[in-house]
């Protein structure tokens, strides 16, 4: 009994009441309970995590099959705004008997108890008040990159996680647990990689939001739900922003492209592209952020074409560093001599599982050769390296120079476990996480800094110790955003 006061008093905390949301099961909970072991009762190798699954579509949808094929979870609710679409009916199909909310907060009040871990995988801007709300409540997160949506949002996670160091967090690039991730470790702490001055990294793929007229004057208007949606469970999907109407725009899979709602193509494949970079070469917080190239600017959505400068000091004995984001189908980077020649040899990779080599999508150049959409270029000053995306492995180009440092390499450990299961371990206490809040935190709010560069089109100074833009007031204020909607204040407190 005092579990459930304490779950309900929570709720009331953090603004449940307020909201008008009704605390009970009723139609959200649409089948049978689920067959739950309780944390105490198992122990062990036997023990499966009980795992909530908060976003069950699109990537959502692909999380929780992949927690469910590593037989390590036992999914015992779903929850998402929108339960009769397509993707999340796929995933109801994982877990016929897990319950089913379309409220995060009621499926809380309801089963806290027997959930161990969740799973967040909904829009950018609401990964913030789920995962506050689960640690509050005592449960590992796993939540998809790019973490938060503001530089605040980041700042006061990674406090709540170092806070409650028993608690296990999980930020979802999967490339983390990859090849990629032990190759690049293995290669700085020999030496190979080291010395770093430049960084370019670049996805060049089209976006969702690139036919949108960038003269635009207003948010979309209003359009029917889809068929289950109801306006409570819009409100919901909207947790902390500012009202907006439904259209097809947002939901589903569309919010990427609109500021109040998503990172743009930066937050999503920034994430799989520089974060072994920004980890091991401690990479920090960068002092000034410059907008070189800025396509299609207007007040709701990404450019057409971006071109963003983060600049990093020195730290103890590694240079500084420079690192240029490139992205826009037409918004090519510069690439070095060996770039579009190199071919992958025994000697300067790391044997995939299956011997089949993880590529990033390519495109065509006109009469050069294909290049991939996606991808990054290190610049050391003794070596030149070549990345993909994800746990893609990187390559020392020109091959010239990658045949004379083969006998140099070291060796590279196989990765023991998987991003999920990884996770899964972590909250079994078997494994330490490779991507926990506190450690890509900074990287997320790198996103939020350059983002705000770019919306102010000027050069930003920031102050790394005060953690303060100390050149423009106003793109200083865009470090907090918006303050939350009525009712979504106490998900800020730690």
């Amino acid at each position: 009994m005092a579990e459930k006061l304490t779950r309900l008093n929570f709720l009331k905390t953090a603004g449940l009441a307020a909201s008008g949301v009704v605390i009970t099961q009723g139609a959200a909970a649409k089948t049978v309970a689920p067959e739950i072991v309780p944390p105490e009762a198992v122990t062990g190798s036997a023990r499966k995590v009980n795992l909530a699954i908060i976003g069950a579509a699109n990537q959502g949808g692909s999380d929780a099959r992949s927690f469910n094929n590593s037989k390590l979870a036992n999914i015992v609710a779903i929850c998402d705004v929108d339960l009769d679409s397509q993707g999340c009916q796929e995933t109801i199909k994982l877990a016929p008997k897990a319950k089913q909310f379309r409220d995060f907060r009621v499926m809380f009040d309801t089963m806290a108890g027997d959930i161990d871990a969740v799973q967040v995988a909904t829009a950018d801007f609401s990964h913030f008040p789920i995962c506050m709300a689960a640690l509050q409540l005592g449960k590992h997160v796993f939540t998809e990159k790019p973490m938060t949506r503001t530089f605040l949002e980041a700042e006061l996670l990674a406090k709540m996680a170092e806070k409650n160091p028993k608690l296990v967090t999980q930020v979802g690039n999967q490339g983390h647990s990859g090849e990629q991730y032990f190759q690049f470790k293995a290669w700085k702490d020999a030496g190979i990689i080291k010395d770093v001055t430049a960084v370019t990294a670049f996805m060049n793929g089209t976006r969702r939001w690139h036919p949108y007229d960038p003269n635009i004057k207003k948010f979309p208007d209003a359009m029917p739900y889809p068929k289950g949606m109801t306006d409570q469970d819009w409100d919901t999907w909207l947790t902390t922003a500012a009202w907006h109407d439904f259209n097809e725009k947002y939901h589903p899979g569309n919010w990427r492209g609109w500021y109040d709602f998503g990172l743009g193509a930066l937050g999503d494949w920034g994430a799989h592209i520089l974060d072994t970079i920004h980890e091991f070469l401690d990479l920090g917080l960068p002092y000034e952020i410059e907008p070189v190239h800025i396509k299609n600017l207007n007040d709701y959505f990404f450019p057409l074409e971006t071109t963003l400068k983060f600049r990093f000091p020195s730290r103890g004995d590694m240079p500084p560093v420079d690192i240029t984001w490139y992205d826009g189908v037409a918004n090519l980077p510069p690439v070095p001599e060996g770039y579009d020649t190199v071919t992958a040899t025994v000697d300067n990779t790391i044997p995939p599982p299956g011997g089949v080599q993880q590529q990033a999508p390519q495109r065509p150049q006109g009469g050069q050769p294909r290049r991939p959409q996606s991808g990054k270029i290190i610049y050391s000053k003794e070596l030149t390296f070549k990345g993909g995306t994800h746990a893609a492995p990187l390559f020392i180009i020109p091959e010239a120079k990658a045949k004379e440092m083969a006998p140099k390499l070291p060796e590279v450990p196989e990765s023991p476990s998987n991003h999920y299961e990884n996770f899964l371990k972590g909250c079994m206490g078997l494994e330490k996480t490779r991507s926990p809040f506190p450690t890509f935190a900074p990287l997320a709010q790198i996103f939020s800094l350059g983002i705000i560069a770019m919306r102010r089109n000027k050069k930003l100074v920031f102050n790394r110790d005060t953690k303060e833009i100390v050149n423009d007031p106003f793109a200083n204020s865009l470090l907090t955003d918006k303050p939350p909607r009525k009712g979504w204040e106490s998900y800020y407190n730690i």
